[in-house]
């Protein structure tokens, strides 16, 4: 079940690896009130819980998405193996190194990377 905890200090909401996908049908704006509705400054989704499209650039699901959480000020901590979905997509790779790169969104491998990034 989804749920509200702090980590390293900061409001999470720690969605279930079971659950609604996130992506075109389901995006950002009911990310964004998900998260605000529970009073979180960060969402920590499973890798699972983004639609295929996301990993589609095409699509613009993923911008979309990333865009309205900095917009909104929360953040994301996608977890899990995320290398899978990158395939070939030179693009898709270079968002993710981008991301992880600043602090708005992380694609990490598991939840001990998490709380590193938030120490």
């Amino acid at each position: 079940m989804d749920h509200v905890e702090r980590i390293n200090g900061v409001n999470a909401l720690v969605l279930a690896s079971e659950g609604p996908r996130y992506g075109a049908e389901r995006g950002a704006g009911d990310l964004v009130g998900d998260a605000l509705g529970h009073g979180a400054e960060l969402v920590v989704m499973p890798v699972g819980r983004l639609a295929d499209d996301f990993f589609v650039l095409r699509t613009g699901v993923a911008g979309e998405i990333l865009q309205k959480l900095v917009n909104y000020r929360v953040r994301l901590a996608v977890i899990g193996d995320v290398p899978t979905h990158v395939g070939t997509s030179g693009a898709l790779r270079d968002l993710i190194r981008e991301s992880n790169r600043g602090r708005d969104a992380w694609f990490l491998p598991d939840r001990a990377a998490l709380e590193a990034r938030l120490a």
